[in-house]
């Protein structure tokens, strides 16, 4: 099994349309920043002085003590009180429009493909389904340590034999996104996934 470097002109006879480095970057921003945005939990809460624990009892007496009037343990310039404008629960969630998606795609492609770091291949399988294997056919393709392998679907022995392999990523090509694109040294297309690339580009 051997890659070919997949070209701009071979991208045009697959119906992929790219564009050039003048166009798509704020695309790319956008929806890089929407992915990192979505992996986040926005889990961070802290207490405000209505819920931490405590009773209602005055801490000491109204007058005669030299101190300053304060009838509540839980505030917040006593130990163990609420938390002033601290973290509260938060949903962080970035939705990119389908325009901003296509536009980001054709554009990390067309990177990619100018770079030279688009390979194509007929067919993507461990018949094993070892590890082994798995590794002997990727290093036969190419010498990149980061490998995005793209198919328009893998068998089952084939993801058992990638699995524990953390430098290579299996992702099919309804699937994949311009940060693992991105993520890669090197893009092994197989040649079922060319049709799927073209019409999310289209």
């Amino acid at each position: 099994m051997s890659a070919n470097t997949f070209t701009l002109e071979a991208a045009a006879a697959a119906n992929i349309q790219l564009v050039g480095s003048d166009k798509g970057s704020q695309a790319v921003h956008d929806l890089i920043v929407a992915y990192q945005a979505n992996r986040r939990t926005g889990s961070a809460n802290s207490k405000t002085r209505a819920e931490v624990s405590g009773n209602n009892k005055k801490i000491f007496r109204q007058k005669g003590t030299g101190n300053a009037r304060h009838g509540d343990k839980r505030a917040p310039i006593f130990v163990g009180g609420g938390v002033v404008f601290g973290p509260r629960p938060c949903d962080y969630t970035k939705k990119g429009n389908k325009s901003t998606r296509r536009l980001a795609l054709r554009r990390v492609l067309g990177d990619l493909i100018a770079a030279s770091k688009v390979s194509t291949v007929a067919e993507f399988s461990v018949a094993d389904g070892k590890t082994k294997s798995f590794i002997k056919t990727v290093k036969d393709l190419t010498d990149a340590r980061k490998v995005l392998i793209v198919a328009a679907s893998f068998d089952d022995s084939t993801y058992l034999a990638g699995r524990n392999v953390q430098e290579v990523l299996l992702m099919t090509a309804a699937e994949v996104n311009i940060e693992q694109l991105m993520n890669a040294d090197a893009v092994i297309l197989v040649d079922n996934a060319l049709e799927t690339l073209a019409s999310r580009t289209a």
